[in-house]
């Protein structure tokens, strides 16, 4: 700015004033001496970063980032270039507390996989403002993205799996079951069927046999990993929210006492993990969707359900997650998943996008927004036609938006649980 001022001043003395041509000399002589000043005053210690974070972070969350820099100037600014699985902030403010600024920089993890923030950019005036420094520091934040485990670790599906399999509703689940749990004397109110006639006979008084729900099951949990679920819902692919809501259903059913089992295809099937019982299978669960690639294939419905009826000769409960676009891409979905529905219980599960509910809520300003309407409403018909094709099959269908998905399955894998329908 000072520069720029120097400049039109000594072009003035020199063409339109009568000034001799020293003048204009001296004013650019001025200019260099107090570029020099400026230089002496605005020289600072070397810069050394300090980074401090989490190393690993749950997918769909945020996390603090702090950054402290030694030896920085006033009114110190930065910019990290973020890697494609992290977004933040383009500008960083930092706060200056003597001879270091600080900064706390909040990280959203939008994919999964290992992210690496390099460099951190950092930009400040010199004393005079006749520069501009725009070093880089190398940052090398190292961050591992993994699958939502949130509501597992806070105990609450643990406590809700319980409290409806063994705890206040534990006597409407024995009286349903079909597995033979202990012998007690029979009293009045009792069900006269569940009466032991044999050994009321030897004991010479009533006794009743108790039956709880049957455990051991098998529960397969099968992702599709096509193109479709790589598109953004709610800030994250779809196949992010389908595994955060695969891993709380995966671990309520070892909770449960059954075998939980793990199915992934795109092009074609890629991963089947047999059934397994309790936390082993759970950890195996994590671990295999942690490394699930964000793919461009289209999905072949065909070949992944063809295999996935092969693998599982004993009747399961399937939870599929996938997505399709309108009913003609649909119809092959359609048909493998009512042969599969044949012999085992299927819950196919999709996720409603929350901006196309919102364009059908709101009323059009001009023709753009009612094209945009008709195309929204259309969309959303052709998903209500497969539902319902889906549902004459004797298919589950949980179609909602992905904040309320893993309520409702755990809450539909509670009520199988109680009916005994696997």
């Amino acid at each position: 700015m000072i520069g720029g001022v120097v400049l039109l001043i000594s072009m003035l003395v020199a063409f339109l004033s009568d000034a001799p041509a020293t003048a204009a000399v001296g004013l650019w002589a001025v200019l260099a001496f107090a570029v020099i000043v400026d230089l002496i005053l605005s020289r600072s210690g070397q810069k050394q970063l300090t980074v401090d974070y989490p190393s690993e972070v749950f997918v769909g969350e945020t996390v603090d980032v702090k950054l402290t820099v030694a030896h920085a100037p006033a009114q110190l600014v930065g910019q990290i270039n973020w890697p494609e699985g992290l977004s933040g902030p383009d500008t960083l403010n930092f706060k200056t507390d003597g001879a270091s600024a600080h900064a706390t920089v909040p990280c959203r993890a939008v994919r999964r996989g290992a992210w690496v923030c390099e460099d951190l950019w950092l930009k400040w005036m010199s004393r005079w403002g006749l520069f501009e420094y725009v070093p880089k520091l190398a940052l090398g934040a190292a961050l591992r993205v993994v699958p939502n485990i949130r509501l597992v670790e806070s105990g609450q599906i643990t406590s809700s799996v319980n409290s409806a399999l063994f705890g206040v509703k534990e006597n409407r689940a024995i009286g349903e079951g079909s597995e033979f749990h202990q012998l007690q004397d029979f009293v009045q109110g009792m069900d006269v069927k569940s009466i032991d006639w044999k050994r009321s006979a030897r004991r010479r008084s009533l006794v009743a046999k108790e039956l709880r729900a049957e455990r051991n099951h098998h529960v397969i949990i099968a992702l599709d990993n096509g193109y479709l679920m790589r598109e953004e819902i709610a800030g994250m692919p779809r196949i992010d929210h389908a595994i955060t809501a695969a891993l709380a259903t995966a671990w309520a059913a070892a909770i449960g006492g059954d075998l939980v089992g793990f199915y992934s295809y795109d092009v074609r099937p890629r991963i089947f993990a047999g059934p397994a019982a309790g936390r082993k299978a759970f950890a195996r669960l994590r671990s295999r969707t942690a490394d699930l690639a964000y793919v461009n294939r289209e999905t072949n419905h065909t070949l992944a359900m063809t295999e996935l009826n092969a693998r599982t000769p004993k009747r399961s409960l399937i939870i599929i997650f996938t997505d399709f676009v309108d009913t003609t891409s649909a119809e092959l979905l359609i048909e493998n998943i009512g042969i599969l529905a044949r012999r085992h219980l299927v819950i196919f599960v999709t996720l409603r996008d929350p901006e196309l509910e919102q364009m059908v809520a709101e009323a059009p300003d001009d023709m753009d927004g009612v094209a945009t309407l008709v195309a929204a409403n259309q969309s959303i018909d052709e998903r209500r036609i497969v539902m319902e094709r889906l549902t004459r099959l004797g298919v589950t269908v949980i179609d909602t938006e992905p904040g309320k998905v893993t309520a409702q399955l755990i809450s539909h894998y509670l009520e199988i649980k109680a009916k005994e329908l696997i």
